[in-house]
C-alpha cells in the first residue's frame, strides 16, 4: 500500500513482494521491472520496506559488494523479508562454522568425492525407484524421491542413521516459512532438533561430519565449542541443504516435465545431463522469494541511492532470465558458453559451498529416473499443480507422475 507522502512525492507505490508461487512460469512483473526499473521499492511479507534488484549485473554487484551483508539482515529493529523462524545467531551459518575453526571438516563433509558417496547416491536412487516403479501406476514424485532422496544423503554425510530422517524432515515445512510474524512451531521444533542431534552427538553409531564433531570434544583447541553450538551445525546443515536439493530437484523435473523437448534431450543424450544440471539451475524457479542484504552504508545501485540500514532483496529469477546476460533466456540450451554465471548459488562472500553436491545430486537423480522410467510425465495438466505458498521456495505440494 503507497502512503500519502509518497503519491505526494511522485514515487511509484509500493509492490507487494514475492509477486507469485507458481512454478510452471516467470511472474509476469519479472521483466517488465528488470527493463524499467530494476531497483524497485517493495513491501515484504513482513510489511517492511525493500529494494528489489532485478537485472543480472545490479543483483550481482549486491552479491559481491560486503557493504550488503547477510548477517546484519537478523539484527534487532532492522528491515524484515520475513520473520525469522531460526535463531538470530544462526543466520550467518557458515559465518559461524567458519569462526568456530569448523570449516574445514563442514567442506569435506559436502565433497561430493567423498569415498563411496557417488556409489551410495546413486544406490539410493535406484533402490527409491524400485519402490516407486512396485507402487506404480502414479507416484508423487517429490514425496517418494526427491525428499528421501536429499534426507538420506544428508543424513550420510552428516553420519547419523537413516532411521533419524523423518525425524528431522518434519520440522522443515515451518522453518523455511515465509511468515510476517513469528511462528510459535519454528521454536519448538528448533529445541526439540538441537536436542535430539546433541544426543546424537554421544551415539557411538554416529560417524561421519557428526561423529568428527564428537571427537573434538576432547580436544583443548576446541574447548570453546559446546554440544548445542555443534548441533546446531548438524540441523542447519540437515535443513538448509535438503531444502535447497530437494526443492531445485523437485523444480528441475517441473521444468523437464513441462518442457518435453528438453526431458527428450537429456533422456535421449545421458551425456548432457551435467550441462543440463547447470542450465536447469539458470532457468528453474525454486528460489521462491530473494537474497537478502542489508546495507551497511550508502550505495549507488544502479539510479538508485541505497541507504545504510536499508533492505536490499536480490531477485534471482530476475538476473537468471535476464537477456542481456543470456540471450534468449527462456530457451533450454545446454551448450550456452555462460550458463555457469547464474546466481542461483549466490555470490560473493555467501556463495554456496555445497555446489559441486548439489550438482552431483541432481545429475545422478536425473539418470536414473530417466534411464529407468522413461517415459516419465505428468499425470495431470500442469495448471492442476498446488504450489506451496508463504515458504522460502517454490515447490509443488504434490508432483504426480506416471510412466
Amino acid at each position: 500500500m503507497s502512503t500519502a507522502s509518497d503519491i505526494r512525492a511522485g514515487l511509484p507505490p509500493l509492490l507487494d513482494f514475492p509477486f507469485s508461487w507458481d512454478g510452471t512460469r516467470v511472474p509476469a512483473e519479472v521483466e517488465d521491472l528488470r527493463a524499467t526499473t530494476p531497483v524497485r521499492r517493495v513491501r515484504t511479507i513482513a510489511g517492511d520496506e525493500a529494494w528489489l534488484v532485478s537485472s543480472y549485473e545490479l543483483c550481482a554487484q549486491v552479491l559481491k559488494d560486503d557493504r550488503f551483508s547477510l548477517k546484519d539482515t537478523s539484527a534487532p529493529g532492522v528491515p524484515r523479508q520475513y520473520a525469522l523462524t531460526i535463531p538470530p545467531e544462526v543466520v550467518n551459518n557458515m559465518g559461524n562454522i567458519t569462526g568456530a575453526g569448523l570449516r574445514r571438516a563442514v567442506l569435506k563433509a559436502l565433497n561430493p568425492k567423498a569415498p563411496g558417496l557417488v556409489e551410495w547416491l546413486r544406490e539410493e536412487a535406484h533402490r527409491l525407484v524400485d519402490r516407486i516403479a512396485a507402487d506404480g501406476p502414479t507416484a508423487d514424485l517429490r514425496g517418494a524421491f526427491c525428499e528421501p532422496y536429499s534426507a538420506g544423503m544428508h543424513c550420510r554425510i552428516l553420519g547419523i542413521p537413516q532411521t533419524e530422517a523423518p525425524a528431522f524432515l518434519r520440522s522443515l515445512d515451518i522453518a523455511f516459512m515465509n511468515a510476517p510474524c513469528p511462528v510459535d512451531g519454528a521454536k519448538i521444533n528448533w529445541d526439540r532438533d538441537i536436542a535430539r542431534m546433541t544426543a546424537l552427538l554421544d551415539d557411538p553409531a554416529t560417524h561421519g561430519l557428526m561423529g568428527e564433531l564428537a571427537a573434538l570434544r576432547d580436544d583443548p583447541e576446541y574447548a570453546h565449542l559446546t554440544d548445542e553450538m555443534l548441533a546446531t551445525v548438524g540441523v542447519t546443515m540437515f535443513g538448509a541443504g535438503v531444502i535447497s536439493t530437494s526443492g531445485f530437484l523437485s523444480m528441475a523435473l517441473v521444468h523437464l516435465l513441462t518442457h518435453p523437448i528438453a526431458r527428450d534431450l537429456l533422456r535421449d543424450r545421458p551425456d548432457l545431463i551435467g550441462r543440463g544440471v547447470e542450465e536447469l539451475l539458470r532457468v528453474n524457479l525454486s528460489i521462491g522469494d530473494a537474497l537478502p542484504r542489508l546495507a551497511l552504508a550508502d550505495v549507488r545501485l544502479g539510479d538508485v541511492d541505497i541507504r545504510a540500514g536499508e533492505l536490499v532483496l536480490v531477485l534471482v529469477e530476475g538476473a537468471n532470465l535476464d537477456p542481456a546476460k543470456f540471450p534468449d533466456p527462456h530457451r533450454f540450451d545446454v551448450h550456452r558458453d555462460n550458463t555457469a554465471d547464474h546466481l542461483s548459488f549466490g555470490g560473493g562472500a555467501h556463495y554456496c559451498p555445497a555446489t559441486a553436491l548439489g550438482r552431483t545430486h541432481a545429475r545422478i537423480a536425473l539418470e536414473v529416473l530417466l534411464a529407468r522410467l522413461p517415459d516419465l510425465a505428468l499425470a495431470v495438466p500442469p495448471g492442476q499443480l498446488v504450489w506451496r505458498t508463504g515458504f522460502m521456495k517454490r515447490i509443488p505440494e504434490r508432483l504426480p507422475v506416471a510412466w
